[in-house]
């Protein structure tokens, strides 16, 4: 019920960054629209919402939700005209609201959309765009409409290919919304309790050197976390099962910005294989460069790793339902060997692709993949200085514009500081900053914003964050000024600390990070091997 606006005419990142700090009418929106397009007033809106929308779908900040009514580049405005730096939308991944995208699909919108049965050339060019940025043996295409779409999708080849059934998947992860992936995704069906999970699906520890059994100074971590992939298969197959594939986000997101050790896809692959099942690689959230040096996150693993199919969505049309499924010309023929057409309504056509070439167009233009490195690295090391400044942060990691802060009561025994993530994400929307809180306990504050966000927003950001520490270590007794760098590292210390009291902040039930669930419950199965030598950890 917006107004109709035209594309503002800017031809640079520089430029839409200034509009967007100045908006061309900051009266309220309401007081702007058509008079046959005015804006229900907040109230109404979340009256009408309640009434007809379902409960199961919840908003962000569910005490004083925001109604967004615009956005430009990596801010989002209100009703009221209120600014608000977005540091969570990987959808907007080339910024809200750019102009060629935009451009993009109102030009192609006025020509023709129809469906991939019909040649176009759009469907064939964007094919092919998109698959040079990829290993040479993933080159055939599958054109759908969303993440879920896509990783259902994914499991059908593999199935197909492989003539098995079960899937290994990773604790905590979450990859769509359809009963075939909610089966997949512990951070979904654990909410239904320990007996939800199915007999064809097996769940591998996620490979989280920071809070998983094997850690940063675990000789091996990669080679460990591997091998209890491989007991499951040889668990499966004890019990006259067979593994059709092993799926995982090539960086943990919801499982809290979770980052696989150097070579644990390699080895994982190789178990899979083994076992005649393939290897999906799900880029729904970390795709199309958001981690700086390379396109794609699977490639952080290093250039002897290719997966056999690989899910991508999200911000692959800035916002436009798009995604897609490539795999290689092997599993492709093994599929359509099946007799069974696959046809999709929308998934191809021609506004899509034409829009998926112009986001394509700006991350090249703009230097979005060098912008993430730059700014990512800066924004990690201010983070670091805060790390030592407070003991509530216990571990920063992230690679590009895909960073978390894992928020702790208690360094050794990290524990996750729960109230503590809820209640600063709460005062950083106060502030005019949405962030989001998210992991098994969401205690990890989650930076995953467009790719035109500048150091000065990280600057920003950051600032901010220091403050609201500062406070909360106040009120609860932590001492920011004596921070113990053994105790920082996990190995045993000898100073004399005084003893830190555990935070008790107020905050509502609902997190503002993805409110798909309340936050885990469980215990936290903490594990305290000490090992001599460091892991190998993915940097920027």
């Amino acid at each position: 019920r917006g107004r109709q606006a035209r594309a503002p005419e800017y031809s640079d990142r520089d430029q839409l960054h200034r509009r967007a700090q100045t908006p061309p009418n900051t009266a309220p929106v309401e007081q702007r629209q058509h008079p046959h397009h005015i804006m229900f007033s907040k109230q109404q809106t979340v009256a009408l919402r309640k009434k007809h929308i379902g409960p199961s779908c919840k908003v962000f900040f569910a005490n004083d939700p925001i109604k967004i009514a615009r956005a430009q580049g990596q801010y989002m405005f209100d009703e009221n005209g209120q600014r608000y730096l977005d540091c969570i939308n990987n959808v907007a991944h080339v910024g809200h609201s750019h102009p060629e995208v935009t451009k993009a699909a109102v030009k192609q919108m006025e020509l023709l959309n129809t469906n991939s049965r019909f040649l176009h050339d759009n469907l064939v060019r964007y094919a092919e765009r998109l698959t040079a940025t990829l290993p040479e043996k993933l080159s055939v295409c599958y054109f759908v409409n969303s993440g879920s779409e896509a990783n259902d999708l994914a499991l059908r080849l593999a199935r197909h290919y492989s003539g098995h059934q079960d899937v290994i998947t990773l604790d905590h992860a979450y990859h769509g919304h359809v009963t075939s992936l909610i089966d997949i995704s512990p951070y979904k069906f654990l909410q239904l309790g320990k007996d939800a999970k199915k007999e064809y699906v097996h769940v591998a520890p996620s490979p989280d050197i920071y809070r998983g059994k094997y850690r940063e100074n675990h000789p091996d971590a990669a080679s460990a976390y591997a091998e209890g992939v491989c007991e499951i298969i040889e668990e499966a197959h004890r019990k006259d099962r067979k593994i059709a594939a092993f799926i995982a986000e090539s960086m943990q997101s919801c499982g809290g910005q979770v980052i696989p050790p150097a070579g644990y896809f390699q080895k994982v692959a190789e178990y899979v294989h083994k076992a005649g099942g393939v290897f999906i690689a799900d880029e729904v959230q970390v795709g199309f460069g958001r981690v700086g040096k390379h396109f794609w996150a699977f490639q952080l693993q290093g250039e002897d790793f290719v997966p056999d199919i690989v899910t991508m969505g999200k911000p692959i049309g800035n916002g436009h339902p798009m995604s897609c499924v490539v795999t290689t010309r092997e599993i492709a023929e093994a599929f359509g060997a099946s007799g069974m057409e696959y046809f999709n309504t929308f998934g191809g056509n021609p506004v899509s692709c034409a829009i998926g070439l112009a986001v394509l167009d700006v991350i090249e233009k703009e230097d979005l993949m060098g912008n993430a490195t730059r700014v990512g690295n800066y924004l990690i090391e201010l983070l670091n200085e805060q790390k030592h400044k407070h003991p509530l942060i216990g571990d920063i990691r992230g690679v590009g514009l895909f960073v978390g802060v894992d928020l702790v009561k208690d360094r050794q025994k990290r524990t996750p500081a729960t109230a503590e993530a809820q209640h600063i994400i709460y005062k950083l929307k106060d502030e005019g900053i949405l962030l989001s809180a998210d992991g098994p306990y969401r205690n990890i504050l989650k930076f995953k914003p467009p790719m035109c966000f500048t150091k000065e927003d990280a600057k920003h950001v950051v600032t901010k964050i220091d403050e609201l520490l500062q406070v909360l270590e106040e009120a609860t007794g932590m001492q920011p000024e004596k921070i113990c760098e053994r105790k920082m590292s996990n190995e045993t210390c000898t100073d004399d600390h005084s003893k830190e009291s555990s935070a008790h902040v107020e905050c509502t039930s609902e997190g503002a990070g993805l409110l798909n669930g309340p936050a885990c419950r469980q215990e936290s199965g903490l594990h305290t091997e000490s090992y001599g030598a460091a892991c190998k950890r993915i940097r920027t």
